[in-house]
């Protein structure tokens, strides 16, 4: 547990990974002065409230389904872009919402996912080695001596279009856009034809005919459950200069991260020793922690003591991440351990970043049946060890791309190269995605019908 006082830049003397080598550092801290003078994005306010959502969510009360980019790129920022995207996870919520009969707890990886960690600090094309590409808040991905350079601009831009994406989530979640009685508007004109759209439109027929039987019974159609939903962003805490310079504190003396609601540490910054962790303790965030198959329980209790010395309910969110195949493996004694410290922290499984391959044709890929089989795992696992699977975590998309192979499109290698955008990691599209949460309502479904456990 750490006894040493806190400071927002008591990280800088701590082992920083990941972080890019910026070749001019007076650059770096104007960039850095100009995003503290800036209003934050979000607010403490905001913040608290997440926090009460994940409380019950750890309690067995809601699930967390938490979606987006696997790297947001400033180039493909459009209304389109982001409203495909919350459209999915809004359809994605609805049916989960149905199955499980509880609330869910709506999470995006969007307006400020723009860092992502490299295995190497290099890459080499063709005899030639220059900085790895870390994401457009770092550098840009082609592959030129220029692009690749770490420029302090980019903070900046990343602020400004995090704020503009912000502001348009912000609109569709309470302008309209997600009243329920508008919910035969929310498939896209691709996901229509196909099995999961015909699905959705049952669904979708039913919660309109609800909504009339309320109505016609005197209910207020204006409940604002029904016209508006609660929407909250996330992103990876990796570029920690960004991260310190959106700090803000509370008025109740508290510092939060003023970048987004909820931010998370991934396998390679997670050492309770390094920066990363440092940082992201003093703060008055919802923090998640992505954990590999090579998590030991003495790792995890161990980052738990430091995040959250307090056991604060809606704080932690532990993110499994083993891979199809190895959750039965591995899991269980995270769990136990975790249990016997008397901890409570939110259970939720990535089956994304454990299940990619390299296709026949050289493109990164994700087998649908893999992540779903991973998925059914974490479900299986929880329900033997009497705990509570409470959310999932998605690379997604809203658009008709073509990255992850299988689902009911059955694509295949050949098929991967129609559409294949990412500028990172192979994502659902909006199709799939929508097939999964149907297939993840029927785990939902046992679950909550299941006689409880003891926790």
């Amino acid at each position: 547990m750490p006894t040493t006082p806190w400071t927002p830049d008591g990280w800088r003397g701590r082992p920083a990974r990941q972080l890019p080598a910026y070749p001019d550092a007076a650059a770096l801290q104007e960039a850095e002065r100009q995003l503290a003078s800036r209003p934050p994005l979000i607010f403490a306010g905001e913040i608290a409230a997440l926090r009460q959502r994940l409380a019950a969510v750890a309690r067995g009360e809601a699930f967390l389904l938490q979606g987006g980019d696997c790297a947001e790129s400033f180039d493909e920022l459009s209304e389109a872009t982001v409203r495909d995207t919350f459209r999915v996870i809004l359809q994605m919520a609805v049916v989960l919402t149905y199955a499980a009969k509880c609330p869910v707890v709506k999470v995006g990886r969007i307006a400020g996912q723009f860092a992502k960690p490299r295995s190497s600090d290099t890459e080499t094309q063709g005899g030639v080695t220059l900085p790895s590409y870390r994401g457009d808040i770092v550098n840009a991905g082609a592959f030129d001596a220029a692009a690749r350079q770490p420029d302090p601009q980019r903070l900046l831009a990343a602020f400004g279009h995090s704020a503009t994406t912000l502001n348009l989530l912000r609109a569709l979640s309470h302008g309209g856009f997600a009243d329920l009685h508008q919910v035969h508007r929310w498939t896209a004109d691709f996901v229509k034809a196909s099995p999961q759209g015909a699905r959705f439109e049952e669904l979708a027929d039913r919660i309109t005919d609800s909504l009339a039987f309320m109505e016609a019974c005197g209910f207020a159609a204006q409940t604002p459950q029904l016209r508006e939903v609660e929407f909250h962003i996330s992103h990876e805490a990796l570029h920690l200069h960004y991260e310190q310079a959106l700090a803000r504190r509370g008025e109740n003396g508290r510092w939060y991260g003023g970048s987004a609601h909820m931010l998370w540490l991934g396998e390679r910054t997670r050492d309770p020793q390094g920066a990363h962790v440092e940082f992201l303790r003093g703060l008055d965030n919802a923090l998640g922690v992505k954990l590999g198959p090579t998590a030991h329980p003495d790792d995890v209790l161990r980052l738990l003591d430091v995040l959250d010395p307090d056991n604060e309910p809606g704080r932690m969110v532990l993110i499994s991440r083993m891979g199809a195949g190895q959750v039965g493996e591995k899991l269980p004694a995270l769990l136990r351990a975790v249990r016997r410290a008397g901890r409570l922290p939110v259970w939720c499984c990535d089956p994304m970043h454990g299940n990619t391959v390299t296709a026949s044709n050289g493109l990164k890929t994700r087998d649908f049946n893999r992540i779903l089989q991973e998925v059914r795992e974490f479900f299986a696992v929880h329900a033997a060890e009497g705990t509570h699977a409470g959310g999932v975590h998605f690379e997604m998309t809203g658009q008709d791309v073509t990255e992850c192979r299988g689902g009911a499109q059955a694509l295949t290698d050949e098929g991967l190269s129609q559409r294949y955008l990412t500028a990172c990691d192979p994502r659902l599209n909006g199709s799939q995605s929508l097939e999964l949460a149907f297939l993840i309502a029927e785990m939902l479904r046992g679950q909550r019908t299941a006689a409880p456990a003891a926790a």
